[in-house]
C-alpha cells in the first residue's frame, strides 16, 4: 500500500473568520441514486460520517437507474464517467451503487458500515505528501499547494457541494420513502495544470452558498493525496 496522506488541509471561511486544519482527513465519495433501494443505508451513513472533522464525503448521484420510474434531479453524467475511471482503473467490468470510494484507491459496498470504517482508519495513518490550503475572498477560492515529498503531476479538483436536501420519492424502488441526502455534490472542476514538485498556486470562482472541496489526486483516478474543505 502507499503511504499517501492529506496534509495540514487548513480551511479558511473568511466571513465567520473561523479556520480548520486536519492532517488526517479521509476522502469518501458515495456514488448513489435516488431510484436505487439499496441506497438509502449507504445515503445515512454518508450523514453521520459528515459530520466527522476527520472525513471529507461527498455524494456522487449517478443517473443510470433514472430509467426505473423515477429521475434523480441531483444526478450528473459526469459522476458516471468519474465512477467509470475507477472501475477501469480497477480491472471492474460494471458499476454499481451505492459504492464507496475511501482516498480514490478502495472501493467497498456503501452500506457495509463496518467495512467502511475499517478503510477509513486504515487511510488516517497515511503519510503526509501535500499539502492544501484554501481561503475565500467573497466569490473567489484561492487554492495553495505544495508537495512535502514524492513526485509527478497531480490533478487539482474544484467541488461544489450542497450540505443537505430532503427529497419526497414518488415513483420508483424507492416510492413512498422521504429521505434526506447530505454532501450531494453540485459541481467538479478538474485542473491538471500542477506538475506535482514545489509549490502552485490558482484561483476558482465559487459563486453562490455551496461549500467548496478541494483535492489533489494523482492523474488517470489515482490515489487522493490531500484534502481541503471550506464548510
Amino acid at each position: 500500500m502507499r503511504f499517501v496522506r492529506h496534509a495540514i488541509a487548513a480551511a479558511v471561511m473568511s466571513l465567520a473568520g473561523v479556520a480548520q486544519a486536519d492532517d488526517s482527513m479521509v476522502v469518501v465519495e458515495l456514488f448513489t441514486s435516488q431510484g436505487c433501494s439499496s441506497c438509502p443505508p449507504a445515503d445515512a451513513l454518508l450523514k453521520e460520517l459528515s459530520k466527522r472533522d476527520d472525513v471529507v464525503a461527498l455524494a456522487l448521484h449517478v443517473d443510470y437507474w433514472d430509467y426505473i420510474g423515477w429521475k434523480d434531479d441531483f444526478a450528473d453524467p459526469k459522476h458516471v464517467e468519474r465512477q467509470k475511471g475507477y472501475a477501469r482503473v480497477a480491472g471492474r467490468r460494471s458499476i454499481y451503487t451505492p459504492q464507496m470510494i475511501i482516498d480514490g484507491t478502495n472501493d467497498v459496498v456503501g452500506n457495509r458500515a463496518k467495512d467502511v470504517e475499517m478503510l477509513i482508519n486504515r487511510h488516517k495513518t497515511d503519510q503526509a505528501t501535500v499539502a492544501l490550503s484554501v481561503d475565500r475572498s467573497g466569490d473567489t477560492v484561492t487554492v495553495q499547494a505544495e508537495r512535502l515529498s514524492g513526485s509527478g503531476p497531480l490533478d487539482l479538483h474544484f467541488i461544489r457541494v450542497d450540505p443537505g436536501e430532503t427529497v419526497q420519492i414518488k415513483r420508483g424502488e424507492n416510492s413512498g420513502k422521504t429521505i434526506d441526502y447530505s454532501q450531494i455534490v453540485t459541481d467538479w472542476t478538474a485542473h491538471s495544470g500542477w506538475s506535482g514538485t514545489g509549490s502552485y498556486k490558482i484561483e476558482f470562482s465559487a459563486k453562490g452558498d455551496d461549500a467548496v472541496v478541494v483535492l489533489a489526486q494523482e492523474p488517470d483516478h489515482g490515489s487522493i493525496l490531500a484534502a481541503a474543505r471550506l464548510r
